[in-house]
């Protein structure tokens, strides 16, 4: 399928790894320029070199912290400016998971650290939002596809649930502004994902049980674990990627203001 995206230009905060950087390089095989945003410029560079190499299309970087409502509006414009306008926006700008003084019981929550990541992954996506928008709509045309994560329907992971909560809300929100100027809007809830992270996680988890991080992926997906999801595997990064790129897409017009959530069907639980 021709997804109609060659010669688009795109934003990814939070494109130096993890799911950012899979959506990237999905995006730019199928022809999208880009910039890529993160904190950390030499993760960054790396992370451009890899994908223009790969999909050939112009990959730059900008480091920035979307912290900062200045530093994400001058990064953004200068975006614009160096590919020539803008169409596309991934929000995709936080920690997984949350700081881990932030995640706990209510008792044992720092405010400072539950307030940035708050800060981080929800007003940061609102800061390039705002900043993105005029130039989508110059464009009469874009994208904007947010990042956020199944904690928000999962009780007890404060800090993921309210910062992904939230990030379903200013979706829907966005939507419905901004539809009549031809911008969509929609949000994926990845769940356990593999990402350069996987192999360090399982690999901690392995020695606190006594197995090899194999036994531990084979254990976690086995037919008897009420807990696996119903592919009965890891779904990858690059998967999320095929998501991202077809909403971002011009054959994703029917689509707007929605969530999709992307772990291999792990939740018995029925939304209408």
């Amino acid at each position: 399928m021709d997804l109609g995206l060659t010669g688009k230009r795109g934003i990814v905060v939070g494109g130096s790894r993890g799911i950012g950087k899979a959506i990237a390089w999905e995006l730019a095989r199928e022809g999208v320029d880009l910039v890529l945003i993160a904190r950390d410029a030499e993760r960054l560079a790396g992370a451009a070199s890899e994908i223009a190499q790969d999909s050939g299309q112009q990959v730059l970087t900008m480091a920035c912290d979307v912290r900062d409502r200045t530093a994400v509006e001058e990064a953004v414009a200068w975006s614009a400016r160096e590919l020539g306008g803008l169409e596309i926006l991934v929000n995709s700008g936080s920690a997984p998971g949350g700081s881990a003084t932030a995640v706990g019981k209510i008792d044992t929550i720092v405010d400072e650290d539950f307030l940035d990541d708050f800060n981080v992954k929800y007003m940061g996506a609102l800061r390039c939002a705002r900043a993105a928008i005029p130039h989508l709509q110059a464009a009469d045309w874009g994208r904007i596809v947010n990042i956020s994560g199944l904690n928000a329907r999962i009780a007890g992971n404060m800090s993921g649930g309210a910062r992904n909560g939230s990030m379903v809300h200013m979706t829907r929100t966005l939507a419905q502004q901004f539809g009549r100027d031809g911008i969509t809007v929609n949000c994926i809830h990845p769940g356990l994902t593999r990402t350069e992270r996987t192999a360090v996680v399982m690999a901690a988890r392995a020695e606190r049980a006594g197995l090899t991080p194999a036994e531990v992926e084979e254990r976690d997906y086995a037919d008897d674990n009420p807990r696996a999801n119903s592919i009965r595997r890891m779904v990858d990064a690059s998967e999320i990627g095929h998501i991202a790129a077809f909403l971002c897409s011009d054959k994703s017009w029917a689509i707007n203001g929605e969530v999709i959530a992307a772990d291999g069907g792990g939740s018995p639980s029925v939304y209408y």
